[in-house]
């Protein structure tokens, strides 16, 4: 497999191990490294195998739940600027949002994913191809009841989260996140990222696709049902109700109908070396922009989660990657270890990761196409042999 792209004096070997983690997919990829807001890897290699063409350093892919880090990087940016309180309540910005008993429930236990509101309601769903329409699926929101006592557990917002912290930056701002992500990130920055992708962008986007097979719905039910879990429940059928829509919505993903509207929890679009630059910029100044402050950026990634576990009985799954989470980041884990602890960033369905590492100063923007991670067992093998090869490069121990 042939790897293109550039390295800079003392990443050399970045080249040969990121082309070895690739060996193995038949699909394309894209490696980014900035350190100290200077450029120090930009890689590419592989195939857009749905459009029959190389995968470039101008492919777009969809970044899935790397999407998630972009827009905690929003509200970060507004907070600083004292227009969002991470202890207020949600409904001092979005008074609908205090019906059914969710008054109490703050900025932050939205963005720590601790809120109830991890699915839609069960009961009035919100189809995957609702998501296009921003007033029904924020509306909903408001409306329902949390499928959990807020704060008591944990339980990843896996779509509701752009929603939710979305309509914040939107009520806010008066800008929809999409709008303002591209105002006040991607064009101070220059970045091929979109949440809500312009239709002259479509030509460029490699389509996702996945070798693996996951668990039915069906599978999923006996499975928990095994568990001694009660899959009656509300939370259990909004959980359920997600992944039988599951295979639809990877469908819809992968279409001009999922690029166009702003799913800020899951369609941010574009190359690995604009992820990258992003993340460079909140913790540093890249071309004469930064993004966050080293404050804004400690508060940030305070963790947020200690002592809470799954909702009810879903504490019996075993997890052996279970997610930690700050104020919207994520930090490191077993399964995305990123560079060790000090790391926060967000990775996505398939193998799609962003992240920084202050101490370093280093920066990462990871995209590819084929759907290969499970995000459970342990880290991306394409992921292994780059990361030993970027630890060694900056001088940290390969431990």
């Amino acid at each position: 497999m042939t790897v293109h792209g550039t390295t800079a004096a003392g990443f050399e070997a970045l080249r040969d191990a990121f082309g070895e983690g690739q060996a193995g997919d038949n699909g394309g990829a894209q490696l980014c490294v900035y350190r100290h807001g200077r450029k120090v890897v930009d890689l590419w290699t592989g195939y857009d195998k749905m459009n029959d063409r190389p995968y470039t350093d101008e492919t777009i892919t969809l970044c899935f739940s790397v999407s998630k880090g972009a827009t905690a990087t929003m509200a970060h940016m507004l907070a600083e600027r004292g227009l969002l309180d991470f202890e207020a309540p949600v409904a001092g910005y979005w008074p609908e949002f205090a019906a059914n008993g969710k008054a109490a429930i703050t900025v932050a236990d939205v963005l720590a994913h601790r809120a109830g509101l991890s699915s839609f309601d069960p009961d009035s769903w919100i189809a995957i191809r609702d998501l296009g329409d921003w007033s029904r699926c924020v509306d909903s929101l408001a409306a329902m009841q949390p499928l959990w006592e807020p704060r008591s557990a944990f339980s990843y917002h896996a779509i509701t989260y752009g929603f939710l912290v979305g309509e914040l930056i939107r009520r806010i701002t008066g800008k929809m996140p999409g709008d303002f992500f591209a105002e006040e990130i991607a064009r101070p920055l220059e970045l091929d990222l979109w949440i809500g992708l312009p239709a002259r962008e479509e030509p460029r986007v490699a389509p996702f696709y996945s070798e693996r097979q996951g668990l039915t719905a069906e599978q999923m039910t006996a499975l928990l049902g095994g568990l001694g879990i009660d899959t009656t429940t509300r939370h259990a059928r909004a959980t359920l109700k997600t992944l039988a829509d599951m295979s639809e919505g990877l469908a819809f993903l992968n279409s001009r109908e999922g690029h166009a509207p702003q799913i800020p929890a899951a369609n941010m679009i574009g190359t690995a070396a604009s992820l990258a630059r992003m993340y460079a910029a909140t913790i540093g100044e890249v071309d004469g922009v930064r993004l966050l402050k080293p404050e804004t950026v400690s508060r940030a990634t305070r963790f947020e989660i200690d002592g809470l576990n799954a909702p009810e009985d879903f504490a019996r799954i075993p997890m052996a990657s279970p997610h930690r989470y700050a104020l919207g980041y994520q930090l490191t884990r077993t399964a995305a270890p990123m560079l060790g602890e000090g790391s926060f960033g967000h990775d996505g369905a398939g193998g799609r990761i962003g992240f920084a590492h202050p101490e370093t100063g280093i920066a990462v923007g990871y995209i590819c196409n084929n759907m290969l991670w499970d995000g459970m067992s342990g880290p991306d093998d394409r992921w292994v042999p780059w990361t030993k090869a970027l630890r060694g490069a900056v001088g940290m121990a390969h431990g």
